[in-house]
């Protein structure tokens, strides 16, 4: 072959590579999906982006403030990435107010979004009647994952309601058993927290302090009862906890160190990722006097761009995010259910199937405190509880003080 015949053939095949759009389709993506049933989950998008000719830019910051401050930096710096992840609810709000990301509406519209997601959801999603970002999936946010053996072994149940869990907790602690593992962070000492207060409290309470920001709900006889159900807690957490991530609070459960963990159920990833399977090497259950589940999630959004392939890539991998099978595949590994209510979940796990039963009625659906909350509102109400996990010594109505501070002061 001559070299005017090389050059020509190349030629010929750079403009078709360029004219198929996978060039154009390059895209960068910036979550903190980092653990290792994290990262196999957030694989599925990548590779069903790949098999679409597009090329997936992964950019994995560790933790969800630190992502997020980063994506915001470069969002408001002139430099954004192609895609950004949030959770869904509030946190992005000030990135729609100031034309920062797309609408995403057209493809909602096209998709049925408000038809085939829960409301919770799309109330969530939506800014001035448009959607604002892809939701990808639904979490449960106030799961107890158990170790099945080591709660038969010591001779108990899976627990149905608080006062029982404690109970159960200190037979456990009997038998050399660590009852509790818990992430030792803020984040997760809340996340506990607001298991107790939906739990024990009740969906209308749980709306009442995150929702309403109601001080006469904080200063109740009922939110009095969830505090001092949750001081009594702190006896059964092992002294390694402070600091601890969440992901290892799971391993100890995985691995017979301990018998119980509060988390999403984005735990089941780390489950998975171990070789074990739902109902068999471990349980999950609701603790409280209803099923009621705190549900969030995950959402995608687009920043604002002229650029053309930035364009015809963002509303593609809006196309794959939503996709049936994808949604499948990638809650599989995530531990979420689809966002889509359409999908069939009879090839997930025992837990995602309870969760998705769960939630058929709506009147199980409790928004998640992001859906809620500003997240001003939500870091107050989450020092106001490290504060008093973290101090055995304060009294239930010194942390209800701090409550009633919090929803006066922030904004």
């Amino acid at each position: 072959m001559s070299l005017k015949t090389r050059v020509s053939t190349y030629t010929l095949s750079v403009a078709l590579i360029w004219s198929s759009g996978a060039f154009a389709q390059k895209a960068e993506v910036l979550h903190w999906w980092t653990s290792a049933g994290e990262s196999a989950a957030v694989k599925v998008f990548a590779d069903q982006y790949a098999k679409t000719g597009g090329t997936w830019v992964d950019n994995a910051i560790a933790g969800g403030a630190n992502a997020r401050a980063a994506g915001i930096n470069r969002i408001v710096g002139g430099n954004p990435p192609t895609m950004m992840q949030f959770n869904t609810g509030k946190q992005f709000d000030e990135l729609v107010t100031n034309d920062l990301v797309r609408d995403v509406e057209t493809a909602a519209k096209a998709g049925k979004w408000r038809e085939i997601m829960p409301k919770p959801i799309v109330e969530a999603t939506v800014r001035d009647g448009k959607f604002y970002a892809v939701p990808v999936n639904i979490h449960g946010q106030n799961w107890l994952f158990y170790n099945t053996k080591l709660l038969k072994d010591a001779g108990v149940e899976p627990p149905k309601t608080f006062p029982e869990l404690i109970e159960t907790g200190e037979r456990l602690k009997a038998k050399g058993v660590i009852p509790l593992a818990l992430g030792g962070q803020p984040n997760w000492e809340h996340n506990l927290f607001r298991a107790v207060l939906v739990g024990s409290g009740g969906a209308d309470l749980f709306r009442s302090v995150y929702g309403k920001r109601d001080t006469k709900a904080a200063k109740s006889a009922e939110f009095k009862e969830v505090a001092e159900l949750f001081g009594k807690m702190r006896s059964l957490v092992d002294p390694g906890s402070p600091g601890r991530n969440w992901n290892d609070a799971a391993a100890l459960v995985i691995t017979d160190k301990a018998a119980m963990h509060f988390n999403g159920d984005w735990a089941k990833g780390e489950f998975t990722a171990a070789g074990q399977t739902a109902g068999k090497e471990y349980g999950c259950t609701i603790v409280g006097k209803d099923p009621r589940l705190v549900i969030g999630g995950d959402v995608f959004v687009f920043p604002a761009t002229k650029d053309k392939d930035q364009l015809a890539a963002q509303d593609k991998l809006a196309e794959v995010l939503l996709d049936p099978a994808t949604q499948l595949e990638f809650n599989k590994k995530k531990g979420s259910i689809p966002v889509r209510l359409d999908v069939d979940v009879s090839s997930m796990d025992i837990c995602a199937q309870k969760s998705a039963s769960v939630l058929k009625n709506p009147e199980n659906q409790v928004e998640a405190m992001e859906l809620l909350s500003t997240p001003n509102f939500s870091g107050a109400m989450q020092d106001a509880v490290t504060q008093y996990w973290n101090n055995p010594n304060m009294s239930a109505d010194a942390f209800v003080e701090k409550v009633t501070a919090a929803m006066q002061s922030a904004s």
